[in-house]
């Protein structure tokens, strides 16, 4: 179990003492490695072509070229997270144009993509290997659990917009999908160590073999420790953070058309937090530090069959979290999945896909004065289905159109369509357009919640009742699926052999948007009342369109040296409708930046130095008063050997702190963001 509190001396004397084995091993095999050994492939040496040709499967369900991808895609490749410098996977979704990432405090992230950012962010669908990730809860990540040991993710694929059509509710402004390499890519011996003044200290070994000829295996284990941060008032924070995981993949391909995956994980992650919840007795709040923890563990298994021309696979998995709040909630998830999917040719023009899906969820949760779920234990039934159909009308014309058809116990049946063209004008230029819907289905929260958001003091003229009022949001069995139409425009050209550039325009039409409508107040407590209720109900009386402009520009400069920018422009106009009561400001409108940017430096030096440079800007976030920010991040990495590595990691190097972000919903407190220095080591055994 993790302490309730930040780390012990004992635990800071295991990250030192792992730390040092780990520079005498890399002393050890730096003196036994033979120089022959084989180098990491190098982004700056990689082509325009070589770029443009990268494989990804997000957007169609089966292997296709980025080029030839009708939908805003983003790769981040291995060597990008090496180069980066990141230690957690929030850190490199910074990479992404588009993407909007915050962090709120040191465990707390708010991430989202074309809008609607917040910690609880709905719209988002996250998977890794193929199993999504989002709780449905409240239909967002727990961006602090979902990790991976980053040395064995091959690619992280990001689809900004939506990918409902294959991937279902929820994907309705974007599918991250982590992918993972397969387990014959990691037949060696990895072990990483690191620490600084705000990570001090992190720790992570894997290990991969065979066992005969047809199967490939790797084990791994992490650890890392999280320093608390400020608070933007000054002082130290309570936000300190620690996790333990570890796993195992193991993939059987034998000789023929079928091969075998089966792979899991189980984790445990304590953090802080400063919590403010309301109470009866004057003065009616208290702010006091709070700990709690994630901790689960999750088992998938996968069958592939291909063959000339064709490909099915069948995947189950089943996920297992436990949130435990200490002061606030308790929720014990249960899920089971259950994927088919079938591609073959039709002719010499047609490529479908198709598939079926099922998912079971078992949701307990205890709850306190402030939050509660009704019923608070229930079982929900989903089952999906979708085709889709990519037709070369001429060689240089595709056409795809798909959908999605599912059914869910809040609101019954949903499908979400799409239709797609690419056009490929010549061999190195390209025009795609897009028209999908999308919908976000229910979480729990919006069918049984009770959330006593503040309580007003009796007496007084906002209450001049004898008993205190709870200022409470309650979920309703009428809330509908949130819906999403979207239009979006794409054009993709390799200017020269060292510039390539993507640009991706969008119109997101909403409607059904969560607001919350007053209720009649009502007396409670039995025989005696003891307060009064002042409720709000969750409804779909919010709409409206958003629209704007993602720009990418890729500059192989010398053979050394790349360039890589972007631009992302957001405009929100989302109002209530005209019937609505909701008293709250439209906060989307101006908790988005509307501005983004940034330029990324790769710069290879002698003696097997390289050194990145970020420099990012992002616009202010007038709703939450929180303005905008430059940062600047700088990693610097040496491979005296092919095996071993040693890199240095700045981060937010012109700020001394900043806010990023304001928690929506739950009071946490937010910290800054200080000025970070980060130094590791990784050796490779083979």
């Amino acid at each position: 179990m993790f302490p309730k509190h930040p780390p012990t001396l004992a635990a800071a004397r295991f990250v030192g003492r792992t730390m040092l084995a780990s520079f005498m091993t890399v002393f050890l095999a730096a003196n036994g490695v033979a120089q022959s050994q084989q180098s990491v492939p190098d982004v700056t040496a990689l082509s325009m072509e070589d770029l443009m040709n990268i494989q990804v499967t997000s957007v169609s369900k089966r292997t296709q070229k980025v080029a030839d991808a009708a939908a805003a895609i983003f790769v981040i490749t291995q060597e990008d997270l090496r180069r980066s410098g990141a230690t957690s996977i929030p850190e490199a979704l910074r990479l992404v144009p588009g993407l909007e990432v915050a962090r709120i405090d040191e465990n707390k992230w708010a991430i989202g993509s074309r809008g609607f950012n917040g910690r609880f962010d709905n719209k988002l669908l996250v998977l890794i290997d193929g199993r999504s990730v989002y709780t449905p809860l409240f239909s967002g990540v727990y961006w602090n659990v979902q990790d991976v040991m980053l040395e064995d993710i091959d690619r992280i694929e990001v689809i900004r917009g939506p990918g409902a059509t294959l991937w279902g509710a929820n994907a309705v402004n974007g599918v991250i999908n982590i992918i993972t390499k397969k387990a014959k890519a990691t037949q060696s011996g990895v072990v990483t160590a690191g620490g600084g003044n705000e990570e001090r200290g992190s720790v992570a070994g894997r290990y991969g073999d065979k066992i005969g000829n047809d199967t490939s295996y790797r084990i791994y284990g992490k650890y890392f420790d999280w320093a608390p941060s400020q608070y933007a008032t000054g002082g130290t924070a309570n936000d300190g953070w620690e996790a333990q995981r570890g796993g195992f993949r193991a993939d059987y391909t034998p000789a023929g058309s079928n091969s075998f995956t089966l792979q899991g994980d189980i984790y445990h992650s304590g953090y802080n937090e400063t919590l403010t919840v309301p109470s009866f007795a004057a003065p009616f709040s208290s702010t006091f530090p709070n700990s709690g923890a994630y901790s689960g563990g999750n088992i998938l298994g996968r069958w592939n069959h291909s063959s000339e021309g064709s490909s099915m696979s069948l995947q189950m998995y089943y996920d297992n979290t436990t949130l435990s709040d200490n002061s606030l909630f308790v929720d014990h998830q249960n899920l089971f999945d259950v994927d088919f999917q079938d591609g073959f040719h039709v002719g010499d023009s047609q490529q479908m896909v198709w598939g079926l899906g099922y998912r079971s969820i078992i949701d307990r949760n205890d709850p306190s004065f402030s939050v509660s779920l009704q019923p608070n234990q229930l079982t929900l039934n989903q089952f999906s289905a979708f085709l889709q159909d990519e037709i070369s009308l001429v060689h240089s014309l595709r056409l795809t159109v798909g959908s999605k058809f599912e059914h869910n116990a809040f609101t019954g049946f949903e499908f979400e369509p799409n239709v797609r063209l690419l056009w490929t004008m010549t061999p190195n230029q390209s025009i795609w357009t897009a028209v999908s819907r999308a919908v976000r289905t229910p979480a729990l929260t919006e069918e049984g919640l009770r959330l006593t958001n503040s309580v007003v003091p009796p007496g007084i003229p906002q209450n001049p009742t004898p008993f205190p009022a709870l200022i409470t949001v309650y979920g309703s069995h009428n809330f509908q699926s949130e819906d999403l139409l979207a239009y979006e425009l794409g054009y993709r050209v390799q200017v020269t052999n060292t510039l390539s550039t993507d640009i991706a325009t969008f119109y997101n039409s909403y409607s059904n948007l969560r607001t919350a409508e007053p209720g009649a107040p009502f007396l409670e407590g039995n025989p005696v009342p003891t307060d009064i209720v002042v409720p709000f109900v969750a409804s779909n009386k919010m709409g409206g369109g958003t629209y704007g402009a993602e720009l990418i520009a890729d500059w192989k400069v010398t053979q050394k040296w790349r360039l890589v920018g972007s631009y992302s422009y957001l405009q929100m106009d989302i109002v209530k409708n005209s019937n609505s009561l909701d008293p709250t400001a439209d906060l989307p409108n101006g908790s988005n930046p509307r501005h983004q940017w940034y330029v990324r430096s790769s710069l290879d030096l002698p003696k097997h130095f390289d050194l990145d440079n970020t420099l990012r800007f992002v616009d202010h976030l007038p709703a939450l008063n929180i303005p905008s920010y430059y940062s600047l991040d700088a990693h610097v990495g040496w491979r005296p050997v092919p095996r071993v590595q040693f890199s240095i990691t700045g981060q937010d190097l012109l700020n001394h702190q900043h806010l990023e972000f304001i928690p929506d919903f739950i009071n946490t407190a937010p910290t800054i963001v200080n000025r970070a220095i980060y130094g590791s080591v990784t050796v490779n055994f083979k």
